[in-house]
């Protein structure tokens, strides 16, 4: 059941009219000029202002954790990657091949790793290599997980602060432990946890840092967040210079974790949103005061927060106690009946505020919402295969790893850049297909390419063009699916297409094992296809973002009524 906090206790026990929740029914006769009851987009567009100086410093801070996120998972480049080697001098050494290209058939004994790594310190190579991936995948799949249980906890009563408070404290402690791992079952073990944690930082961050953002501003906001991921790849390749050995280099990674939590975290506010949702209507307003104070304007005394779930369904008692997904508690039924015995017209004074959550099987019951799951899912999927996959194919180039991992994160930022650029002309549905469609068709010239002479430079260069197209893409989604479902269950949704990436990131390796033309030809179809399913995706462009499942459909359905 339901509890209420003492704040709402003497909210509900004050006068509705002061109230900053209050829905388009629970208006008092006479109260018509007195009140101006707005939702969060729309007070953002009047008053407060959709991206000022409140927004900005929030958007920084918050989306430091992305780099996080990027330390997290991309270490393990570094870290798993075969070290040089070298014949060793002297009589040893007669037996051992220095123009070998691998040290599989040379003699034991004969030669010695030249640099520190998992795979030389736990010998992950010739028939055991296939562990270094295994590892990998064993990440990827906490990540999965992560992002189900912190999708749904910042959805419910930890808050998209306080998930991200804990994954954040987890992936210090969960970082440094492996470390310490002392072979590789416990390495496989910290790596698992470590991705249950990761799995949380970039989803919460980004619905954290997104929800205070007016409409017209929250596309580019909402793509820019990426940024600060290429830029964490690009700062671990720094720290993986300074940190050669793999246990320094966990320990340096993880540090960045605890410094987030000490001394950003404590700056950061909850999102609005939330508070909304929750019926903790007083922080919700206190938040929108203040962007609207820092941002240089003025919020009127007589505007008031609503929820956008309840049409007027009683329009002779404006007050009503609104509940949706969650029933009222025993005490805010007992104290509404006793009003009613006292007077009956104090039925349309009383007002009891409870908290409105949501799960992902009110995504499922909602045949609108189910639709928009089922196709977020396939598309995150396919994107994450095509994604990972030509990354892993740029990765195996022969050059220096520093240096390439750098390349690989920077050449990912103008994709960055021209999508956030287009995304408030063109929309969020054809600059989907179009990006798909982009990475689809280069992919799928790589694969009639033949790998000899020359032509290795063009299917390089159509892998580069398919990451450029993709990574746009990997963008694109999270504004987009963020934008598809409302605010009760908005993280359990991208938590779930979360995993449906990450899924396709565990599958990404296998695909390129197949060598030859097989893993662009793959891609392709998967680019191409994603297009596709895309097709039946609604345009999201300047539309709001709807607080609850009931006012998404009532408001989606009048606007279907009025096309037609």
């Amino acid at each position: 059941m339901p509890t209420t906090s003492s704040s709402e206790s003497k909210d509900r026990n004050a006068d509705p009219s002061r109230s900053p929740l209050i829905s388009a029914a629970e208006k008092p006769t006479g109260e018509s000029s007195k009140s101006e009851k707005l939702c969060i987009d729309e007070m953002l567009q009047r008053y407060c202002g959709e991206f000022g100086r409140w927004q900005l410093k929030h958007f920084i801070l918050t989306s430091l954790a992305w780099a996080l996120e990027a330390f997290h998972t991309m270490v393990i480049i570094f870290a798993d990657r075969e070290p040089e080697w070298r014949c060793l001098d002297g009589p040893a050494g007669l037996r051992c091949d220095p123009a070998a290209k691998s040290v599989c058939r040379l003699e034991p004994g004969s030669w010695k790793w030249v640099g520190d790594s998992t795979v030389a310190e736990w010998d992950l190579f010739c028939g055991d290599k296939f562990k270094v991936g295994l590892v990998q995948a064993v990440f990827f799949g906490g990540c999965m997980i992560g992002a189900g249980i912190f999708g749904h906890l910042s959805d419910s009563f930890l808050g998209r602060k306080g998930s991200l408070t804990v994954v954040c404290a987890l992936n210090t402690v969960f970082g440094t432990l492996t470390a310490f791992s002392p072979n590789y079952s416990f390495y496989v073990l910290f790596r698992l946890l470590t991705g249950c944690s990761t799995g949380g930082v970039g989803l919460c961050a980004f619905v954290l840092a997104t929800e205070p953002v007016g409409p017209k501003m929250r596309g580019a906001v909402g793509m820019s967040t990426f940024y600060f991921f290429s830029s964490g790849i690009a700062l671990l390749s720094v720290l993986a210079y300074i940190f050669p050995a793999w246990r320094n280099l966990y320990i340096a990674s993880s540090i960045p974790s605890l410094l987030f939590l000490v001394f950003v975290l404590p700056f950061i506010s909850e999102s609005p949103r939330w508070y909304l949702v929750r019926g903790r209507k007083s922080e919700a307003m206190k938040i929108m005061s203040t962007i609207a104070t820092s941002n240089g304007n003025n919020l009127p005394r007589g505007v008031v927060l609503t929820l956008d779930d309840q049409p007027p369904l009683l329009p002779s008692s404006p007050l009503s106690c609104h509940v949706s997904h969650v029933e009222h508690s025993d005490t805010c039924m007992k104290e509404q009946h006793l009003f009613e015995n006292i007077n009956p017209l104090n039925r349309y004074q009383s007002s009891c505020h409870v908290a409105v959550t949501g799960s992902l099987l009110d995504v499922i019951r909602t045949p609108m919402t189910r639709a928009r799951l089922v196709l977020a899912i396939v598309i995150n999927f396919l994107c994450s295969v095509v994604y990972y996959g030509l990354s892993l194919n740029v990765v195996n180039l022969e050059t220096n790893l520093y240096l390439t991992v750098i390349l690989n994160a920077v050449a990912e930022m103008p994709a960055f850049m021209i999508t956030a650029l287009l995304l408030d002309r063109w929309g969020r549905k054809p600059l989907t297909i179009g990006t798909l469609w982009f990475s689809g068709a280069f992919c799928l010239a790589g694969s009639l390419v033949n790998n000899v002479g020359v032509w290795k430079g063009v299917r390089m260069v159509c892998g580069i063009l398919g990451i450029f197209g993709m990574a746009g893409t990997y963008n694109l989604l999270f504004i987009y699916t963020a934008e598809l479902f409302p605010t009760v269950v908005r993280n359990a949704a991208l938590g779930c297409a979360t995993q449906a990436a990450q899924m396709g990131a565990i599958l990404a390796p296998l695909v390129v094992v197949l060598g030859g033309s097989l893993p662009f030809m793959v891609f392709a179809l998967c680019g191409i296809g994603g297009g596709v399913f895309a097709f039946y995706l609604p345009e999201t462009l300047n539309q709001p973002l709807y607080d609850t499942l009931t006012g998404m459909e009532a408001k989606e359905s009048n606007a279907t009524s009025t096309n037609v």
